[in-house]
């Protein structure tokens, strides 16, 4: 397959992959197939930290093969679920299962930090590590117990495994509608201290406060171990947005004030926050329709994700793209130990033909993912991937608008 007249490091060439590899940049090559990609741009695809495929247990939310194929739809080679399923991914045998269903993407099952995410018995991460899991979280469900926390976190520094940590301090918070910033930074700071006392590799999850980002900024000076990653809804979307668009832009921890918009993006842009992330949480309407107090957490992403971002860091000058390449792509990848897309010859062919010049607003019946609860539809966005090659096969790219 020859990718002809694609823009890649300002200059325009031909792409020729063979065999899943990246055989040629700037060869012609003989009797292979053409695809023209006049007008587009070669990106490394993107990895995603933090998403929720729902699968097992809840599959009239997603399922692996909907939830990757919006994955693919939006850019993605490979996407990190969290164990929050049913049962919860707490033994090999929910991680084999997770593996073994149809994907259109690389899939990472996340292994859960305790036994049914209960806080209780920390689950086994050397058998983890040798079945080739990465990450452990208990995301969703905070590890209160310090105790636990402390020898989780060492468990997974001796294994190499990333924890990943949903911080949110419960005892603080009276009303589910109104979950205050202490919920979120009183805990980030608790887990940041453990962090540095055990050394271990710690990622915080879904970063929304100004307290957060500065408490993150701290502990990296005083040589914690850590990274962080948000999501487009928290450097797009105030508080407001519940007003508009009611459960849909309802997610935990939920979207902020002003001040917090400006952190976060402020904090993409001196590596405060190390990642961009989805936090893909996909509902069925039917859950999301009934009243707030009672309407589950999360909204969808995969396919948005770049999008937005592009829009309002790149477009805007706030970020460059390769910066955001690294947010979306490098740094992910890197954290989490799995192989980083390059675009260079004898690569593994994982890269995206985008069109970022291509404006339209985004309506989520378009969307492949299962579920459709999301604040962005009738949003105007600006580039989108056209084609997905995915250790050389060829993904067109369905239109979101």
């Amino acid at each position: 397959m020859i990718y002809r007249n694609i823009l890649l490091d300002g200059e325009r060439t031909d792409i020729l992959v063979r065999d899943g590899i990246i055989k040629k940049i700037g060869c012609n090559g003989e009797n292979d197939e053409v695809i023209d990609c006049t007008g587009l741009v070669a990106l490394p695809a993107f990895v995603d930290l933090h998403v929720h495929l729902r699968e097992p247990g809840f599959e009239h939310k997603e399922t692996v093969y909907t939830g990757t194929l919006a994955a693919r739809n939006g850019g993605f080679s490979d996407v990190f679920c969290m164990p929050n399923t049913k049962p919860v991914c707490d033994s090999i045998e929910t991680v084999k299962y997770i593996l073994n269903r149809q994907a259109n993407v690389k899939v990472h099952p996340i292994g859960a930090v305790t036994r049914g995410q209960k806080c209780e018995e920390i689950c086994d991460f050397g058998a983890y590590s040798e079945a080739g899991v990465l990450a452990v979280s208990d995301d969703g469900m905070p590890v209160p117990n310090d105790d636990i926390l402390e020898k989780a976190m060492l468990s997974a520094k001796k294994y190499g495994l990333l924890f990943i940590c949903h911080c949110e301090n419960k005892s603080v918070i009276k009303d589910r509608l109104n979950i205050p910033s202490e919920a979120e930074y009183s805990d980030v700071i608790r887990v940041l201290g453990t962090a540095l006392k055990t050394g271990a590799k710690v990622h915080i999850a879904h970063v929304s406060t100004k307290e957060s980002i500065s408490a993150i900024r701290d502990a990296k000076r005083s040589g914690a171990d850590v990274t962080a990653e948000t999501c487009p809804h928290y450097f797009t979307l105030t508080s407001d947005a519940v007003e508009l668009f009611g459960a849909n832009a309802m997610m935990n921890p939920p979207l902020r004030f002003e001040e917090d918009v400006y952190a976060v993006t402020e904090a993409l842009t001196d590596g405060t926050v190390d990642m961009i992330s989805t936090d893909h949480a996909p509902h069925s309407e039917e859950e999301k329709s009934v009243e707030k107090s009672r309407a589950p957490f999360g909204i969808t992403g995969l396919e948005t994700s770049f999008p937005l971002s592009y829009t309002n860091l790149v477009k805007k000058g706030i970020i460059t793209l390769e910066a955001l390449l690294r947010l979306m792509s490098e740094a992910p990848a890197k954290r989490a130990g799995t192989a980083i897309n390059r675009i260079e010859e004898g690569k593994p062919a994982n890269f995206i033909a985008a069109d970022l010049s291509s404006q339209f607003v985004f309506r989520k019946e378009k969307s492949l993912s299962k579920s459709k609860n999301t604040p962005f539809d009738g949003t105007e966005m600006t580039g989108r991937a056209v084609y997905n090659i995915l250790e050389g096969e060829l993904f067109r790219c369905q239109p979101i608008f």
